[in-house]
């Protein structure tokens, strides 16, 4: 199948960028109570507060933005291999935040208007 080690190399790649992002936000990816508040606030954020976070001059708020992004990055990878009958994982680091993005969202956390 064509592309098929595409997925796992970009997962990796994602998951790299996203353990760069937490470590300069202080994450913790062992913390459930941090995870869980930051996959709320992933999943409650809108297209316009995504552009706001990655637009903020502020160093955490970009951050947190770009962490936001490169979820949404690694979420379209797995279904985009899976449609194609890949299965495609992230790393610990992607597992934990997963995880918590998936309990958050099975709880009914959506996007706020």
């Amino acid at each position: 199948m064509p592309g098929f080690g595409d997925f796992s190399r970009t997962a990796e790649e994602i998951e790299r960028e996203i353990i760069k992002r937490g470590l300069a936000l202080g994450i913790k990816w062992d913390d459930n109570v941090r995870l869980h508040a930051l996959a709320r606030q992933a999943l409650r954020c809108t297209p316009s507060c995504m552009m706001t976070l990655l637009r903020s001059p502020i160093r955490t708020e970009k951050l947190t933005g770009e962490l936001f992004a490169l979820s949404e990055l690694m979420m379209q990878n797995m279904r985009e291999s899976a449609d194609v009958g890949v299965h495609t994982h992230g790393g610990a680091t992607w597992k934990a935040f997963g995880k918590a993005l998936y309990d958050e969202y099975e709880a009914g956390v959506r996007p706020e208007d």
